[in-house]
């Protein structure tokens, strides 16, 4: 059985108001708290129960500018699966919801960011079409207590939920965790550009459909 909760900010005039959103989602295997603002300075507070999740939870908030609250308790004695697909279900829930009707966004963005000798691209489109397109060959089975196929169950779920059509691709790289937290970082990076405010477009949708 599954609930999830959308709690909305306080409806605002202001075309400046913070874009807050607060979701919740209760199932038999996971419960799980998050709360976002798009318009933050990079704070987080994260518990996942992993670790190396939390720490690319956190790039996202750092690189993005996002605040980001994240509680989440998870059947962590089977394996991770859940708790990572879960967050990204919700975290996506909550980035719908806060962005709302796309007025005045950027809606594109992409960043590479390297870490030594990792290099990773990623690019999104907050079009309303769900879409993951990822190709990563990570080096290693596990970094810490995270699975790193995970990785790909953690952004299937966000790009269902959030509606966002997202590339991922890591270049080049030796090292498993280099290669991870090069894409949690461009993935903020990238966040943060689409989801910027354009004074030149302001209260305008970005798109020729009137809609997104």
């Amino acid at each position: 059985m599954t609930s999830s909760a959308l709690v909305p900010s306080a409806p605002s005039a202001d075309p400046m108001a913070d874009r807050i959103a607060e979701v919740s989602r209760n199932t038999a295997e996971t419960r799980i708290s998050v709360r976002i603002n798009l318009d933050g300075t990079g704070q987080a507070k994260l518990h996942t129960g992993i670790g190396f999740f939390d720490h690319m939870l956190d790039q996202i908030a750092r690189h993005g500018l996002i605040d980001l609250d994240i509680d989440c308790e998870g059947d962590l004695h089977i394996d991770g699966h859940h708790t990572v697909e879960d967050v990204g279900i919700t975290l996506g829930q909550a980035f719908a919801r806060a962005v709302g009707d796309k007025k005045g966004i950027r809606r594109y963005g992409h960043a590479y960011v390297p870490l030594d000798e990792a290099l990773s691209r990623v690019v999104v489109d907050f079009s309303g079409r769900p879409g993951l397109h990822m190709d990563v060959k990570f080096t290693a089975g596990s970094i810490g207590q995270l699975d790193t196929q995970l990785v790909f169950e953690f952004f299937q779920g966000f790009v269902n939920h959030a509606g966002v059509t997202l590339h991922i691709d890591n270049l080049k790289g030796v090292n498993a965790h280099h290669q991870c937290e090069t894409i949690f970082k461009a993935f903020g990076r990238t966040l943060r550009a689409a989801l910027e405010r354009d004074p030149r477009s302001a209260g305008v949708i970005p798109s020729t459909k009137g809609s997104l």
